[in-house]
């Protein structure tokens, strides 16, 4: 399987602008530009969507853990924050919130820890990838 996206940039990088479209065009031609990467601007930014990648990769990765464990999620929700530093992303932090029927603390801990591991995302990722979990 194999799935793409393009950006488009014109000008310089503090004033110029861009876009993203993805393959299957939920992004079609979505702004980005300086101000929505590095200050308030409106639009996406690559950060933005490492952090929405990874948080979907991580959360279905959790429900096939579960999924195997014997566990089916009533939800899972979980959030990503990516922390840009010096120009690298220097973190990925997930704060994983699930209501999982009859599952202990233990054992969810441990289905967490092994979607964190092996996500395909958490795999591309050459960086501190913590996370924290709690069952509603």
């Amino acid at each position: 399987m194999k799935r793409n996206a393009t950006a488009v940039w014109q000008g310089t990088g503090k004033d110029g602008k861009g876009h993203l479209t993805t393959q299957s065009t939920t992004l079609n031609k979505t702004q980005y530009s300086f101000k929505s990467r590095f200050e308030d601007g409106v639009g996406t930014n690559p950060e933005e969507l490492v952090a929405a990648a990874h948080a979907g990769c991580f959360t279905m990765k959790l429900s096939f853990v579960l999924q195997e464990a014997g566990f089916t999620a009533d939800n899972i929700e979980t959030k990503c924050d990516i922390d840009l530093v010096d120009g690298a992303i220097a973190s990925s932090h997930l704060t994983v919130n699930a209501t999982i029927p009859n599952i202990t603390k233990d054992q969810f801990d441990t289905a967490v820890a092994d979607a964190k591991e092996n996500c395909p995302i958490s795999k591309l990722y050459n960086t501190n990838i913590t996370a924290e979990a709690a069952l509603s």
